[in-house]
């Protein structure tokens, strides 16, 4: 695998991570300490965090631009994670299956490159180990009631869709 094919990876995963600390700060600003599942999400928040600072390294480490859309990614983020905390726990919890499930796949596919390559153990054991966490809270809040949000279907199918379309952009710009 070429070097800038890498570089793309890491680039586009940092970027989720760092997407992914925004979502769960808009959440807890608008839930508090207090709000149902508030527990869980800041723990999922630190999760992430951890996650970003190691892309975060690996990044500097190899010389790796971060995306342009960085600015984007923060408002984007945080106004995901506000505005489905401001329709209920439900839906936050919603957001955060539909975030999972679409990081999954990402992360799946990526896995599924540089192994066919043998390319990088480094990064692909990063990649599985953030898999594993992604898929755990994918599990947690479909446990909390995700799908009992207001149009659910809608909602985790708007959100996957734009997960989607931001891997995308943040491989590309």
């Amino acid at each position: 695998m070429r070097e800038r094919d890498i570089a793309r990876m890491i680039r586009v995963d940092q970027a989720g991570e760092f997407g992914a600390t925004r979502i769960y700060q808009g959440q807890l600003d608008v839930m508090g300490d207090r709000g149902p599942h508030a527990a869980e999400i800041a723990e999922m928040a630190e999760q992430e965090k951890g996650h970003r600072a190691r892309f975060d390294a690996l990044m500097a480490r190899r010389g790796v631009r971060p995306t342009a859309l960085q600015p984007f990614w923060s408002a984007a983020g945080y106004a995901l994670g506000a505005g489905t905390a401001l329709i209920g726990p439900e839906a936050a919890m919603a957001c955060t299956a539909a975030v999972e499930e679409e990081i999954d796949r990402h992360y799946s596919q990526q896995l599924d490159e540089l192994a066919e390559r043998g390319d990088d153990p480094e990064l692909s054991a990063m990649i599985e180990e953030f898999r594993e966490d992604e898929r755990q809270h994918r599990e947690a809040a479909l446990a909390a009631g995700a799908e009992r949000a207001p149009a659910y279907p809608l909602l985790s199918g708007a959100i996957r869709l734009g997960c989607r379309l931001a891997i995308k952009l943040a491989e590309r710009v």
